[in-house]
């Protein structure tokens, strides 16, 4: 098996140093949608250097070093085909505003390795800090195809746990993606040619190249913060969510958002030309 779930679990921290400039951080902002219209005080906010607040979904960049998917399948115990691999899911607890230029310590690891029958779940954890401490905590899930079927542990549920939403969303918007848009995102370090190669995309089973989706995971994230916190990004405490389906670049998204209390958003988003093809499920914002 291409995967020793051994090894890949006992394997030693791998450990960086990360640094990032406001150039960075703007060049997420504008791979995830930002700067339309480009002189509107909101959008600003994310393309103006004066005036920058970080959408703390940028930890997932911060650093342009390895894309937490590339990162678990270069950990030891780990040799697959790249065209076999799916990102399932994306969890983001952030413990200090996220500043918009730094340099801080990563440590990831392999903490999870799944048996889930047709395909083995890796779950991968980074951990950030810098000279003040703790900055951030990532994980993220993901799924090589082909590779499942050892009698191993089948792992957790994926499914948030709570009661779903019911009833209309409190907010309802649309997010027009560009047809560059995941050519633009992977400028800020993810280059899996699966999101810009059309061969490469139908090897791995899609009809044209799709897009990344923790760009989708970022402009999810910000149409929470401008629609129902007035863009203030310091209110996000946690993060996570299931990616349900793909995004090809030029498709409109659909963000349907419910407040369950204060402190936490559900939301879900599909595909709108697909018939409301599911996009991001058991979605949930967390909030101070």
């Amino acid at each position: 098996m291409p995967i020793d779930a051994a090894k890949a679990l006992s394997a030693a921290p791998r450990t960086d140093e990360i640094s990032w400039t406001a150039k960075d951080v703007q060049l997420y902002h504008l791979g995830i949608g930002a700067g339309v219209p480009a002189i509107d005080p909101g959008e600003l906010r994310y393309t103006l250097e004066s005036r920058l607040h970080v959408l703390p979904s940028f930890a997932t960049v911060a650093g342009a070093g390895l894309p937490g998917v590339i990162r678990a399948l270069s950990a030891p115990g780990v040799d697959v085909d790249l065209a076999h691999v799916l990102h399932g899911g994306q969890s983001l607890v952030v413990h200090r505003t996220v500043p918009a230029q730094g340099t801080a310590t990563a440590t990831a690891r392999i903490t999870g390795v799944y048996d889930k029958g047709t395909a083995a779940l890796l779950v991968l954890r980074t951990e950030a800090a810098d000279a003040d401490g703790p900055l951030w905590t990532d994980e993220a899930r993901i799924f090589v195809r082909g590779e499942g079927g050892w009698g191993g542990d089948r792992g957790p549920s994926a499914r948030t746990p709570g009661e779903a939403p019911t009833g209309e969303p409190d907010r309802t918007v649309e997010r027009r993606t560009r047809e560059d848009q995941a050519l633009l995102y992977r400028l800020s370090g993810d280059d899996n040619p699966l999101h810009a190669d059309p061969e490469f995309a139908r090897a791995a089973g899609f009809d044209r190249p799709v897009l990344h989706g923790l760009c989708t995971y970022g402009m999810t994230l910000k149409a929470v913060v401008d629609t129902l916190l007035d863009g203030d990004v310091t209110r996000v405490r946690s993060y996570a969510t299931r990616f349900a389906g793909v995004v090809y670049p030029g498709e409109t998204l659909r963000i349907r958002m419910w407040r369950q209390g204060s402190g936490r958003v559900r939301v879900a988003v599909t595909a709108v030309e697909r018939g409301e093809a599911p996009v991001l499920a058991d979605t949930v914002v967390e909030l101070s």
